[in-house]
């Protein structure tokens, strides 16, 4: 009897802590939650800030409780075509920031956060191509593009207000050409810049050659003008000598005859092996013959002018 009484507690026990267990729930700080009772909403938990969150009861095996998360949750959106009012085509790669801002109208248009995350990147699809149709590529990729964003923002906006979700942010991380126009579009830049520096190196070599053409030139008239200006300095030169050589010559004849002389002895009589093929008696070697250079008998002398070193006629080495 004991026993069977023992057993029965022990039941009854079991059973208040699994009921006891079934009807206690907790709400995280950044959750919200949603009672149902045979599939009607009978309370909201946490969403506003009225309830807080904490330990809460229910109905067991009547009542169930559906959990959302309260942060901001991420969309992530693939990269898709869009045609700009230009006619050019843009790669778009954008992504979406939101939070389920009412629990309940969220649960009743999508129920889970899978079927959230479809619907609201077809509306965000929707609204990059309607935006972006109306801009042209370079108020998307340069001049415009935040206020685009927040257009496409509020348009999505608009329409996830009907899921209970809000959009936090809205980005579009990467817009590009697609693979084949940016390929075309690197091959006319290249060209471009072939060209660019084609024309530059030409516009080089034709300044080089005027440069090496003036330089050329001045270089002819620069060697014309020192020709002129020393050939007029030897010609002065040799008017002054010859000057001198006359005054010289006038203030004492005999002794400029003699210095004359010398120069041509030691002009024409280098080396060791001169040979001259002249007669011993001639004018040339008088001074030889005599200090005074007077004329022998045999070769009277012929008053002269000076000596020129040069005009032994008949001298050999």
């Amino acid at each position: 009897m004991k026993q069977a009484l023992r057993t029965g507690l022990i039941a009854i026990a079991a059973i208040v802590a699994i009921g006891l267990y079934a009807s206690i729930f907790t709400v995280g700080q950044m959750q919200q939650a949603l009672v149902l009772q045979f599939g009607r909403v009978r309370a909201v938990l946490n969403a506003t800030g009225e309830e807080k969150p904490g330990l809460y009861f229910k109905v067991p095996f009547v009542e169930n409780v559906v959990i959302f998360d309260k942060r901001v949750l991420d969309l992530d959106l693939p990269v898709q075509t869009v045609l700009t009012a230009d006619r050019q085509n843009l790669e778009v790669d954008a992504f979406a920031r939101y939070r389920i801002l009412d629990p309940l109208r969220f649960y009743q248009a999508v129920g889970n956060i899978g079927l959230a995350n479809q619907r609201l990147a077809s509306f965000t699809n929707s609204g990059l191509r309607n935006v972006l149709a109306r801009s042209t590529r370079d108020a998307i990729v340069k001049t415009e593009r935040g206020q685009l964003m927040h257009q496409i923002q509020e348009d999505v906006n608009r329409q996830a207000k009907a899921l209970g979700i809000e959009i936090v942010d809205l980005r579009m991380t990467r817009v590009d050409l697609p693979a084949q126009n940016s390929a075309a579009v690197y091959k006319r830049m290249k060209t471009e810049r072939e060209r660019e520096a084609a024309d530059i190196r030409a516009n080089g070599d034709q300044s080089a050659a005027t440069i090496r053409a003036k330089a050329d030139r001045e270089v002819t008239v620069i060697l014309a003008e020192a020709t002129q200006k020393s050939e007029q300095l030897r010609g002065q030169g040799d008017a002054e000598k010859n000057r001198i050589l006359a005054e010289a010559f006038s203030k004492d004849p005999d002794f400029f005859s003699f210095y004359r002389s010398m120069q041509a002895y030691e002009t024409g009589l280098k080396g060791s092996d001169t040979r001259l093929v002249i007669s011993p008696s001639s004018d040339f070697f008088r001074y030889f013959s005599d200090p005074q250079g007077r004329a022998t008998a045999s070769a009277p002398r012929t008053p002269r002018g000076p000596t020129d070193p040069t005009a032994s006629t008949g001298a050999t080495r």
